[in-house]
């Protein structure tokens, strides 16, 4: 059976402390790019196979673009985020829906409850059921119809793997990793994910997030547009608390977490860090990675100590701070 790196290929990222005690410890690997795009470092082993999850979306959302999606602003923010189903982003969806000419119900991500807890508590009050434009990943799937659209494929059938669109999804994957998947999964959503290792993101992310919006060659052109459309919009990219937008807010990083303990980081300077978290634990990420581009120094000791105080990586004990989940690379 294809699998990820196994335990004995891991490092210890990160520890969680409780009073003083060592209660659980976070081993995966990470590897970090230098602004040039060479390794500057490499922890456990990266070139291992992973499931991206939702760290693939700024890839899907380039893919979308480059099959004539007009996408731009918060819309183009939202093609590539796990967005926390506030009210501001479901009317950003439906502008997108509206484009492709097609409606909610056509949307192939299941229906869901906002992650956003204001916004999930004043639906329940209203006896609101759940619906697929409050799922994470409505903006993916409406820039996925949108596409749809502009290319002339069938928007019946666009998540299978089979869908011109989805090929065109993999061709994307492979020119930006460097890498042909060899193996494709299914998202949460519904979407197919195509396996990559963690190397080959780190270097597509890196390729965006370094690549000039006047660049002579549209896919470096629409690649950097998807990096800048999410650091423009940051509460689009994931919502109010949420660790994606918060990260941006307070250090200017362009920050996406996938599920199962994925995240990746691309520094203003281009410095570009991926992590896997191996037990899929969400907690441990993105403090690691923070750090991690503190140590290459690409963020301030300041900024990352921000960051990292309001993402809240506490353990309480009584209501009372007591630990904290802590990096150790």
């Amino acid at each position: 059976m294809p699998q990820t790196f196994p335990l004995s290929a891991a490092v210890e990222l990160a520890v969680v402390e409780r009073s003083g005690f060592v209660e659980s410890r976070h081993a995966g690997s990470a590897v970090v790019l230098a602004p040039d795009g060479t390794v500057a470092r490499s922890l456990g082993d990266p070139a291992a196979l992973v499931l991206p999850r939702s760290a693939l979306k700024p890839l899907q959302a380039l893919a979308a673009l480059t099959a004539g999606a007009p996408l731009a602003g918060a819309q183009l923010a939202l093609a590539a985020a796990s967005h926390a189903g506030t009210d501001r982003h479901v009317a950003v969806v439906r502008e997108i829906l509206a484009a492709a000419e097609v409606g909610e119900d056509d949307l192939g991500c299941p229906p869901a409850r906002p992650a956003d807890r204001a916004t999930g508590d004043e639906l329940v009050r209203d006896r609101a059921e759940p619906a697929r434009i409050r799922h994470e990943c409505s903006g993916k799937h409406a820039a996925m119809l949108l596409a749809c659209r502009a290319s002339g494929w069938p928007t019946d059938g666009y998540l299978d793997p089979a869908h011109p669109l989805q090929q065109h999804v993999l061709q994307v994957v492979e020119r930006m990793t460097g890498q042909k998947p060899s193996l494709v999964a299914v998202d949460g959503c519904g979407a197919p994910i195509p396996a990559v290792s963690l190397a080959g993101l780190a270097r597509a992310l890196h390729r965006m997030g370094t690549a000039s919006e006047r660049s002579p060659f549209a896919l470096h052109r629409q690649g950097a547009a998807v990096l800048a459309a999410a650091r423009a919009e940051p509460w689009a990219i994931a919502g109010p608390g949420k660790a994606d937008t918060t990260v941006a807010e307070r250090t200017g990083v362009f920050a996406k977490t996938g599920a199962e303990g994925l995240v990746v980081m691309v520094a203003p300077d281009g410095t570009t860090v991926a992590v896997k978290v191996l037990d899929g634990s969400a907690r441990a990420g993105g403090a690691v990675a923070l750090r991690l581009l503190e140590q290459a120094e690409a963020l301030s000791p300041a900024d990352t100590a921000a960051a990292a105080a309001a993402l809240r990586l506490v353990v309480t004990g009584g209501g009372a701070v007591v630990g904290a989940v802590r990096p150790v690379v």
